[in-house]
């Protein structure tokens, strides 16, 4: 059924899988979404942790890569793919829970680092599995159907923060965090006792490392610190873009709001369209004109002296982002595919580093030039990972990211 063209819609609409899929990554989203943005006011107005301390936290997004990395290479050598996704989900549902019971300052930081990294790997190991998937059911349209369960998420980004601040606001911040856990364990409700075999057609035993082991891994670690460089800049605009609307340029909250929220809406709109060009033109092809428009955004961002000059970084910076969570796993996949769960481990725990690499930048950058000046700096770590893409582009066979 699924070797025929089709729609990616239809394909995931009859797949038990793919429905489990997306509907495990929307849960997954909204709670996550809700919790994230209230982590800062968490550690200031509950444990009462001086401001620049709590501006620490994200620090412990560092651990991601490792948790990662190990979990991808566990999950490649475990026959049933789904077993280290429940196990993530548990961890991590298990720490969002002592996170709300925390009452130490310290206490939040531990838990990140561990807990909540391990908890991270979830995701990665669920597209592990829809790859493996696509790997033994292949159709014309692979990364249509990964922006399509990718589109899951997305959503969940659009809605968990409207309803995190409203439910944190009605219930208080720590029962916020305890719905977060219950989200966290609820991503594998739809699952119910679901298997996915790991698929083994071109995956030898995996050996200790070795020097010919990690030389083989290059590829996809450049590829992936290419991608961290393209995505500082998110952080950045998360921080301070809202700043310099109030205090520079005198916007009103709504159209605050409303240039932040554009993005996410634009991304959700633009993920089948990245896919379907990634079909025709190629994955990396299409990533590197992804890190273009994200150089424009920035560009716009540091230049922009009205409001609709940040519309136009916004909608640049979602064809960035667009091609980031609709190719990117697909593309660390074909890049080791003898081990696609610790592809997938290692690139999505790119994300937290990107955000944790922005964070430092922003803090130093914005007392060094100020705003919007700033901006300049995560434009030109763009520039450069759009010159690395092109020549990765260049040396790669297109054939292998179709």
């Amino acid at each position: 059924m699924l070797d025929r063209s089709e729609s990616a819609v239809g394909i995931v609409v009859r797949s038990r899988f793919y429905r489990s899929a997306f509907l495990s990554l929307l849960i997954a989203g909204i709670g996550t979404s809700a919790a994230t943005p209230q982590l800062t006011l968490f550690l200031v107005r509950e444990l009462g942790t001086p401001l620049p301390v709590a501006g620490l936290y994200y620090v412990t997004n560092l651990a991601a890569p490792l948790a990662g990395f190990l979990i991808g290479r566990l999950s490649d050598r475990t026959p049933e793919r789904l077993l280290w996704f429940r196990l993530c989900a548990i961890i991590g549902a298990l720490g969002w829970l002592a996170m709300a019971a925390a009452r130490s300052v310290w206490l939040p930081f531990v838990i990140s680092a561990l807990a909540l990294s391990i908890a991270g790997g979830s995701m990665a190991q669920l597209f592990a599995a829809c790859r493996d998937e696509l790997s033994r059911h292949p159709t014309r349209s692979d990364n249509r159907v990964i922006a399509t369960i990718r589109m899951a998420f997305t959503i969940g980004w659009i809605l968990g923060p409207v309803l995190g601040s409203w439910y944190g606001g009605v219930f208080g911040l720590r029962s916020l965090l305890a719905a977060t856990a219950v989200c966290v364990f609820a991503q594998l409700i739809p699952f119910g006792r679901q298997r996915v075999e790991r698929y083994q057609d071109l995956a030898p035993p995996l050996r200790p490392p070795n020097r010919r082991q990690i030389d083989h891994l290059m590829p996809l670690l450049v590829f992936t610190a290419v991608c961290v460089l393209a995505m500082t800049g998110d952080t950045i605009k998360f921080g301070y873009l809202p700043i310099y609307m109030a205090e520079q340029l005198h916007v009103s909250d709504a159209m605050r709001g409303a240039v932040i929220g554009i993005q996410p809406l634009l991304e959700l709109l633009l993920l089948p369209l990245v896919a379907r060009l990634a079909d025709r033109y190629g994955a990396l092809a299409v990533m590197t004109g992804g890190a273009a428009l994200g150089l424009g955004g920035n560009l716009a961002y540091a230049t922009g002296t009205t409001v609709w000059a940040l519309f136009l970084g916004q909608a640049l910076t979602a064809g960035l982002w667009a091609c980031v969570g609709a190719l990117g796993v697909s593309i660390a996949q074909h890049l080791n595919p003898e081990g696609v769960g610790t592809a997938s481990g290692v690139f999505l725990s790119a994300i937290p580093v990107g955000s944790a690499i922005g964070g430092a930048i922003g803090g130093l950058g914005v007392a060094a030039i100020g705003l919007p000046h700033v901006f300049f700096i995560p434009a030109a770590l763009t520039a450069f990972a759009t010159a690395a893409f092109v020549i990765l582009t260049a040396r790669s066979q297109p054939q292998r990211f179709r």
